[in-house]
């Protein structure tokens, strides 16, 4: 009997372990040999009406088909941190939340045909950084949100067919070769599979895109059917795209005023270019590293046809460059390129001076040159070393040569005729360079920090409320990881999320006008969410235990009261303490047959009352009556 109850014991800390399967689902371990594996589970009972929340967390692929599920709710799939197949097929479901695939990192493939969808929530594919695959096909869908292109950048395998869609967004092709700049190539790019057949296209220039693609014979994105059909305008119901002739659609073409501009520093300079096409384009200027350029004007003077000017005023070192001007329409795009240069050149001699030249020139780091025109900008030449000399050409004319003694006269001339005016000026710099050193932010402290988010505060210590500062903060040791926060002095304080729980971060504030030599940084961690179920956990079990206990001493400790309200004196108490009290207020000693009121307080009773009025009594009658012939008289 004992071994029996040990085997049963066994067994079922054994079925404890195993991982627990869905009543209406069958889970399946694929086992290797070197004792992994991967687990499937299966759900396809007709009866089953909602996505089960038990299946194991180890599955990595799961199937929901032909059952009588409606609804994807809210974070359905969390758990399921190793899953990479999901595949909801052949059901009856209607609405898919935003967060319903939160928490799926390593998803690859993920197919939801043959379903009732009309809206998708393309803003949750970013909750899948690893998403390849993507099936919406037979559902009904009827557009594709303009905010799905970025998460379908990734996407190698996406079938929109047997949907209502009647049109794309213009941008789409965009993502793919050959409308992304990529060069089209088999080994440089990786296949991308369309499906979009059994839909009721609307043939324009929306997508005029698709249409050119149709008929690429060598292109990376191939659609799954070549005989795309055009179901509107009446003009092309029923056409192939192959040999669909769009109307009123034209590629755009541009055209810039000047491939090179030079221009000399502090002037105005004026960049135009003029693009054509239909739809008529917009136009929109680049710089070389690709942010925009605001100070623009765009005007369309007539159907088609667009111009742009850009203007930039006292032109600096920094402008130089080479800024793009870019027309699009849904048909296309096209870009030209407008290179600009400051004039002036920058060469380096070194002709012999006397000792005593290489001497004072050494002694004067910096020279002031007025510029040519109508600059107003001075240089600031560069340290001189000795035996070599920094010339600055503005303008096309070169400099006439000078002799190593007469250019040391000239030098020295013009330094000192410039220390009365530029000097002040170079003085009053210096002082509020040292005064800056002493501007910088201070007390740094870290608060509200939580697993995954922390907020910096800080005093600005000098600094404007608008001085512009630059929080940034990584894991700490990994420099390559860093993230920046841009910010002002004012403000005091400010959030720093997508942190990872229970790590150390390292944050510093970088002030722009600061010029101290180190800037402040602290080092904080986030809380361990594991810790904090952990405390939830351990609270909750001692909120159970304690409060049956509290109630239990709460309930002992009114009974006993009640009980004392509640209980009659015992009548031995009670004819004690009316004894006691009258042997106290008494006011000489009496004898015990001397007062007739002692004998009846001696006798048992519980009239308290009369007891206190027959001492009174007692005591009043004897200050009356002070003749020993006289009969005292009691009330009692």
């Amino acid at each position: 009997m004992h071994r029996l109850l040990c085997l049963h014991v066994f067994l079922c800390c054994l079925s404890m372990a195993l991982p627990f399967c869905p009543s209406q689902c069958t889970c399946v371990f694929h086992g290797r040999t070197d004792g992994t594996g991967t687990r499937s589970v299966l759900c396809n009972d007709p009866d089953m009406s909602d996505i089960p929340v038990n299946v194991p967390v180890d599955t990595v692929k799961l199937r929901v088909e032909r059952t009588a599920v409606r609804r994807i709710p809210t974070e359905a799939f969390y758990y399921l941190v190793e899953l990479r197949y999901l595949w909801i097929t052949y059901n009856s479901i209607t609405s898919v939340d935003t967060g319903s695939f939160y928490n799926l990192k390593v998803l690859h493939e993920l197919r939801l045909d043959g379903n009732m969808i009309s809206v998708f929530p393309w803003e949750s594919l970013k909750e899948m950084p690893k998403l390849r695959t993507l099936d919406l096909h037979n559902n009904r869908l009827t557009s594709v949100a303009p905010e799905a292109i970025p998460y379908l950048v990734n996407i190698t395998y996406l079938d929109l067919s047997s949907n209502k869609l009647t049109t794309l967004p213009s941008d789409l092709m965009d993502i793919w070769p050959p409308f992304n700049g990529v060069p089209i190539s088999s080994n440089a790019y990786q296949k991308v599979i369309l499906g979009l057949q059994d839909n009721p296209w609307l043939c324009d220039c929306k997508i005029s895109k698709l249409i050119e693609i149709s008929r690429m014979a060598d292109t990376p994105v191939i659609l799954t059917d070549l005989f795309l059909t055009c179901t509107a305008p009446e003009t092309l119901a029923g056409v192939l795209f192959q040999r669909a002739e769009l109307e009123n659609c034209v590629k755009p073409s541009v055209m810039a005023s000047a491939t090179k501009i030079t221009s000399t520093l502090g002037s105005n300079v004026l960049l135009r270019c003029d693009a054509s096409g239909s739809p008529t384009p917009t136009l929109y200027w680049t710089k070389s590293d690709g942010s925009p350029v605001n100070n623009t004007v765009q005007e369309s003077p007539g159907e088609g046809i667009n111009w742009s000017i850009m203007s930039l005023h006292g032109i600096e070192h920094k402008d130089a460059g080479d800024y793009s001007c870019t027309a699009k329409n849904v048909a296309g795009t096209a870009k030209a390129t407008i290179s600009l240069t400051l004039a002036g050149t920058i060469s380096t001699t070194a002709p012999s001076l006397r000792p005593d030249a290489e001497t004072e020139l050494t002694k004067q780091a910096t020279v002031v040159t007025p510029l040519a025109d109508n600059s107003k900008s001075p240089i600031t030449a560069p340290t001189v070393i000795p035996g070599s000399l920094t010339t600055l050409s503005v303008g096309p004319k070169s400099p006439k040569p000078v002799s190593g003694n007469g250019f040391q006269k000239g030098l020295l001339k013009e330094t000192k005729n410039q220390q009365g005016g530029d000097g002040r000026k170079f003085a009053a710099d210096e002082k509020s360079k040292k005064s800056g050193s002493s501007r910088s932010v201070k007390d740094l402290e870290i608060v509200e920090q939580t697993a995954d988010s922390a907020v910096l505060l800080w005093t600005a210590g000098g600094l404007l409320n608008d001085a512009p500062l630059t929080v940034v903060y990584s894991p700490y040791g990994e420099d390559d990881s860093k993230r920046t926060v841009e910010t002002k002095a004012g403000s005091g304080k400010v959030l720093l999320d997508g942190l990872s729980p229970g790590m150390r971060y390292s944050v510093c504030l970088v002030a722009k006008v600061s010029v101290a030599k180190k800037d402040p940084c602290i080092d904080f961690y986030t809380e361990d969410s594991e810790q904090n179920k952990l405390f939830f956990i351990i609270s909750g079990i001692a909120c159970i235990l304690v409060l049956p206990l509290i109630a239990l001493l709460v309930y002992k400790i009114l009974a006993l009261y009640c009980k004392g309200h509640n209980s009659p004196l015992d009548e031995n108490e009670l004819g004690r303490e009316s004894y006691v009290k009258f042997e106290t207020i008494s006011m000489k000693q009496r004898t015990f047959n001397s007062h007739p009121c002692e004998l009846w307080a001696r006798r048992p009773t519980n009239e308290s009352e009369r007891l206190l009025l027959c001492s009174r009594s007692s005591i009043d009658s004897q200050m009356t009556y002070k003749s020993d012939s006289s009969r005292s008289e009691y009330l009692c």
